[in-house]
């Protein structure tokens, strides 16, 4: 039987906009609870109202730096007020900075990279682990990027930060074995939201060419993928997806129609 979402707490990181902010509408729509949390309140809120309007009993909003553990311990014991069940945790907090080659790489870039993709997911898991009950269908999904199977030129230290995401997730799975809360990583391809825009340092024009021709995956695609994940019968456990638009059989390799 499909585990159902509705009245269940769901914890979504860096809520404020694309995946995060997708799938807190999609959870919304399953009837479910919502924590939402991500650095830019203001965006958050609209995100908040949007998703009680598509049926979310309640959306409560926090600010959240994953890079920084004071904020992960203020924004869980904040979560700890709203409920002692947590149900569903959605590491959703990454991207990626800049293009540079490993040779003109900057501190800046990679440290941000580490922090958000990897130090975020840890923090955010042990955090939140003490609210989520054992033997109930419980799930943590964390979000990934086919860039954790694979490298590019311009890409080492994102794909080594992905590559880190699927290894966390690998271990976690088996050190919670036996523990009934189910452990997942769903990595998707191209996919058009403010990723490339953030990435290339808001150069708009670089960020759109990116997707020009193609027809990529959408924010409400992954969210979608995510709700389906965390509702499948309890004894269920997705291990890994990749998720592709048709266009891209690779990185790099993308079908251009025009």
């Amino acid at each position: 039987m499909k585990f159902s979402l509705k009245e269940k707490w769901v914890l979504i990181t860096d809520a404020s906009s694309g995946f995060g902010a997708a799938a807190a509408i999609a959870f919304a729509e399953e009837g479910a609870k919502l924590l939402l949390g991500a650095r830019r309140t203001d965006r958050l809120e609209k995100v908040a109202a949007e998703a009680k309007k598509a049926g979310a009993s309640e959306a409560q909003v926090h600010f959240l730096d994953v890079g920084q553990t004071d904020s992960v311990e203020k924004f869980i014991a904040w979560a700890k007020e709203k409920t002692s069940s947590l149900h569903v945790l959605i590491n959703n907090a990454g991207g990626a900075h800049g293009m540079d080659t490993l040779a003109q790489g900057k501190d800046a870039d990679w440290e941000a990279m580490l922090q958000s993709n990897v130090l975020g997911i840890l923090r955010m898991t042990r955090a939140a682990l003490p609210l989520i009950p054992r033997d109930s269908g419980a799930s943590i999904l964390n979000i990934g990027s086919v860039a954790g199977h694979t490298v590019y030129e311009g890409g080492g230290v994102y794909c080594a930060a992905k590559a880190a995401e699927l290894q966390i997730t690998r271990t976690l799975r088996l050190e919670l074995f036996g523990a009934g809360i189910r452990v997942g990583t769903l990595d998707p391809g191209l996919a058009e939201t403010e990723f490339s825009l953030v990435r290339l340092k808001g150069d708009a024009a670089a960020a759109k060419k990116i997707y020009e021709g193609t027809v990529p995956l959408t924010a409400r695609d992954i969210a979608d993928t995510m709700v389906w994940i965390t509702s499948r019968p309890a004894h269920v456990n997705i291990d890994e997806v990749i998720i592709r638009p048709v266009d891209q059989i690779a990185v790099g390799k993308v079908f251009k129609r025009n």
